[in-house]
């Protein structure tokens, strides 16, 4: 039995803006992917729920609050994460469209078009395929 797995949250957050549905992504800073883009998320401290952790890397990462999140799944796929074996809880929201800025471990923060996704680290094409 692994006794070493690791969990995280991903905030997968949708805003519309001219009638096009984007979704919320950070470029990431730090290995592994860096330079890739992917959903605002992290490692889930010791002390905190999953919502919480959600709502902290959401707003660490991008400087933005939702009022809303909601569990819509969890996704363990052995080699999801190539520092270890991992589980993350995927959360989802809505916000009004508004300016983000990257924060800590993103080194970039834009919206992009559901239609229009670049190639995303982890396994998070996946994680948004079962959203949209």
């Amino acid at each position: 039995m692994n006794q070493n797995i690791k969990l995280t949250v991903d905030a997968v957050i949708f805003a519309e803006r001219a009638g096009v549905k984007h979704v919320l992504l950070i470029q990431r800073k730090n290995p592994p992917f860096q330079g890739q883009w992917a959903l605002p998320g992290g490692f889930v401290e010791d002390d905190e729920d999953l919502e919480t952790a959600a709502r902290r890397e959401l707003k660490e990462e991008t400087g933005i609050e939702a009022d809303e999140l909601k569990q819509v799944g969890a996704f363990g796929k052995p080699g999801r994460d190539p520092r270890g074996r991992t589980v993350s809880v995927a959360f989802q929201g809505n916000v009004a469209f508004q300016m983000a800025k990257a924060d800590t471990d993103a080194e970039a923060v834009d919206w992009h078009p559901i239609d229009g996704l670049p190639d995303l680290a982890f396994d998070h094409g996946e994680i948004l395929s079962k959203l949209v």
